[in-house]
């Protein structure tokens, strides 16, 4: 295998809880990828026994590089039904929580990437990503459809992390596709933390709101509104697991809900739980780990 080039020093983060030890290497990104990568961390994990957890959706495709034993992906309708993709998944936007288990011992790294990042870099439209996890091999160019039994063979979290970098960077500015005005409205939801309203985006941005819709599922993967309420859901995650105890009487108008029983209804959409249990499977004792989300997941 060719010489890969080292990225910028790496930080090794070492963590002990709820029965695992992990390890996390992470790299600064190259200034061309911030605009449309949010993450991009090694990761290895190791426990004494099967280990299953509930991750919560959030507003980013997920890039899973499997270098160890495959994660298993539990159907949300059925969890006897599980998929499994040698080297890796795509994760597209979905508005409900997956149930994820490994045997005892998984590795890899993982990208988050913005939606428009995912659409450069994968090259098809991302509704046909909603919803779903499709294997990693399936998406990325033949050249390099064995990329994550490469990043297996390497020795060094310096050389897998540039290896990926190197895919991105040779991939994603490339792209054609105009994705200025979704990244405009994307943006301008995340600022308003999802309580823009879509007559609002349509009108700055100066096109029709059913234009502004096909633009979404094209190049997001859901319609405006919808991805607005993932970003609620996002924030309340966060602030749940920074510390925030609220009653969810309160949380709901804070984050853009119009009364508890309008929250507790997504709550149960998403989660799969009632608002009585949502709260511990969102929060967790495993909330220092994290893989479909930048602040942790929560044990089953």
């Amino acid at each position: 295998m060719a010489t890969v080039p080292l990225p910028a020093p790496i930080q090794v983060e070492h963590a002990e809880g709820g029965g695992s030890s992990w390890e996390v290497a992470r790299a600064p990104l190259p200034a061309a990828l911030r605009r449309w990568v949010t993450k991009c961390d090694g990761y290895s994990e190791r426990c004494g026994a099967p280990l299953s957890r509930r991750e919560m959706p959030g507003p980013r495709v997920v890039v899973i590089f499997e270098t160890g034993a495959p994660l298993a992906l539990h159907d949300p309708t059925d969890e006897r039904r599980t998929q499994h993709f040698a080297g890796g998944f795509v994760a597209g936007l979905d508005e409900r929580a997956t149930l994820t288990s490994h045997s005892g011992s998984q590795a890899g790294i993982q990208l988050d990437l913005r939606p428009a990042g995912a659409r450069h870099l994968f090259g098809l439209p991302l509704s046909e990503l909603r919803g779903r996890a499709l294997a990693l091999a399936e998406l990325l160019p033949r050249a390099q459809r064995e990329l994550s039994a490469q990043l297996a063979e390497l020795p060094r979290w310096e050389a897998r992390l540039a290896l990926v970098q190197q895919l991105l960077c040779s991939r994603i500015p490339a792209s054609r596709v105009d994705t200025r005005a979704t990244e405009w409205a994307v943006n301008r939801i995340e600022a308003s933390a999802g309580q823009v309203a879509l007559k609002s985006l349509a009108s700055e941005l100066g096109y029709s709101q059913k234009h502004v819709i096909a633009l979404f599922h094209e190049q997001v993967g859901m319609s405006p509104m919808r991805f607005a309420r993932l970003v609620r859901f996002d924030r309340l995650v966060r602030h749940l697991r920074s510390g925030g105890s609220e009653p969810w009487a309160e949380l709901a108008p804070r984050f853009g809900w119009f009364d508890q029983a309008h929250l507790a209804n997504d709550l149960r959409r998403i989660t799969g739980m009632p608002a009585s249990l949502a709260r511990a499977a969102m929060v967790g004792p495993a909330a220092s780990v994290n893989f479909f989300q930048d602040e942790g997941s929560s044990q089953v």
